[in-house]
């Protein structure tokens, strides 16, 4: 243990040896109670100016490594639960973010008085490296939380970000291998920790559900040490930074004059490292056991993951998939499956180009489309509104000039530094066919079987595929089952043929439609 426990006098409970003591043991054993206390005494040993700079290093770093369990319990609580109510959603988000947000700066604060006037003996200047290291970690620890919600990123987080690699450089410790936190995966570099934060920053986490921005801040982590960083822009660097500008790293677009402070980086190896890696999984079905993710997690989690970041590390931009055209008009939403069905219910259809029930009484948002393309829609979120909006969300979508009810997958959510919240909407239908569906008996029973189940029917005739989307409730899709559709008294044998997508709350299946006698 680091040398908290003896000192100077200081009005602080945490300078007294049997205080400090009691106040780590004496720690409720709820996880989101004693990080909220931990949180609190971080932040009163920021306040407490009369502590040295090497006593206050070792007061974080005795509550850091208390808080590590009690940190870990509540980001696995926050992951793992798919539905949430909004109030505990809240709570484990709110605690886990403030955390990231003091420890940093706490350690900051370390930083900055041994950086005002170089104060500190010789033992803090030899942990120097390992309080900026462990300052970026806390950082981007806090970026991530931040992006979980789609937020905006303080510009202090980037300023910061920069202020910390330029002391690394000019002290000449940026490269050095350090023990950053005691285990086995604790040593790396402060470039390295200066590399996870600008990475996860330049790999698109708007387009990624908060599940799988879990993931792709793991592998970050992972794939760290193959990162590439550079003075001049070149392969495997396709992205730039200013340290000295307090603004996020972008993409580095033509041959336009950069500021001296700039440092370029991308994926550099890691790029066919985590093509290897996907490579792997889709060959053997499992992850390979040197990938540490911080869990358990099945393929089709983590190959979503990798293909994404492997779309946005390339030194290639990303290729837009459709022209979008702006427009301005407004777009009436419902949230989720069960909503959808119960304004679409079928019983109100007398034509398969089912026209949709009056949303008037139930939950429907109004948004403000801004610009349309054939493939979906952008759109600004009323400020008060639709809390429940993430990425990977089942919409029902009908816009003004619209005769029918569509529906789509949210994509994008992104937030302005106005806290103005824009989302990009993957359209699966224009006009969307509430039916009747039951597991069938096969292509030779006697009749079709008994609808148990509404489902959304995505189109009125097979694509050049043969195939039509269905959408049905989450879990319900079997490669093995065939089902019964019911429309208008007319049956449909579905002959399963691959799942598009799993939701949250649907399964998004395609199908062989075949008309019964």
């Amino acid at each position: 243990m680091l040398g908290f426990l003896t000192g100077d006098k200081v009005d602080h409970p945490m300078a007294d040896a049997k205080q400090a003591r009691a106040i780590i043991a004496d720690l409720p054993a709820d996880p989101l109670k004693a990080l909220a206390e931990i949180t609190h005494w971080l932040e009163s040993l920021r306040e407490a100016r009369a502590f040295r700079v090497e006593r206050l290093f070792d007061n974080i770093d005795v509550l850091d490594a208390t808080a590590k369990s009690h940190q870990r319990k509540l980001a696995q609580d926050y992951f793992s639960t798919v539905r949430q109510q909004k109030f505990q959603e809240s709570r484990l988000w709110t605690g886990s973010h403030l955390f990231w947000q003091t420890l940093s700066n706490a350690y900051l604060e370390c930083v900055a008085r041994f950086d005002a006037g170089r104060t500190g003996g010789t033992i803090f200047r030899k942990n120097l490296p390992v309080i900026v290291a462990r300052t970026l970690r806390a950082l981007t620890l806090q970026l991530k939380w931040i992006l979980v919600r789609y937020g905006s990123v303080d510009p202090q987080v980037w300023a910061d970000i920069g202020r910390l690699f330029q002391i690394a450089e000019a002290s000449g410790f940026a490269d050095n291998q350090i023990q950053i936190y005691p285990g086995v995966h604790g040593s790396g570099s402060v470039r390295q920790e200066f590399l996870k934060a600008v990475m996860l920053g330049v790999s698109a986490t708007d387009g990624l559900s908060p599940m799988h921005q879990e993931l792709a801040e793991r592998l970050v982590a992972h794939f760290s040490p193959a990162f590439r960083m550079a003075l001049q822009p070149g392969p495997g660097c396709a992205y730039g930074f200013d340290i000295a500008g307090g603004k996020p790293p972008f993409r580095i677009v033509g041959d336009r004059a950069l500021p001296q402070t700039v440092r370029f980086f991308g994926a550099g190896d890691a790029l066919g490292q985590l093509q290897n890696v996907e490579a792997t999984i889709v060959e053997t079905g499992a992850i390979p056991s040197g990938v540490h993710l911080g869990g358990s997690y099945d393929r089709e989690m983590v190959l979503p993951v990798l293909r994404h970041l492997g779309m946005y590390w390339s030194d290639d931009l990303p290729a837009r998939g459709a022209q979008r055209r702006p427009t301005a008009t407004r777009m009436t939403v419902l949230h989720g499956m069960e909503e959808i069905l119960r304004v679409l219910d079928p019983d109100n259809s007398d034509e398969l180009d089912f026209s949709g029930a009056d949303a008037a009484d139930s939950n429907a948002e109004s948004w403000i489309v801004e610009n349309v393309s054939d493939g979906g829609y952008g759109a600004i979120i009323p400020a008060a509104k639709s809390d429940w909006v993430r990425v990977g969300a089942l919409i029902g979508v009908k816009t003004e000039t619209a005769k029918h009810w569509g529906v789509g997958i949210i994509r994008r959510v992104t937030r302005d530094e106005h806290q103005q919240r824009r989302v990009g909407v993957q359209l699966l239908s224009r006009v969307v066919i509430p039916v009747r569906i039951g597991k069938s008996g096969g292509a030779f029973a006697s009749g079709p079987a008994a609808p148990a189940a509404t489902a959304l029917l995505l189109s009125t005739a097979p694509d050049s595929r043969g195939e039509v989307g269905v959408v049905l409730r989450e879990s319900s899709y079997n490669p093995r089952d065939s089902l019964d559709m019911v429309v208008n008294n007319k049956g449909y044998l579905l002959m399963p043929s691959r799942l598009a997508e799993g939701g949250e709350d649907f399964d998004w299946a395609m199908f062989k439609p075949m008309a019964r006698a």
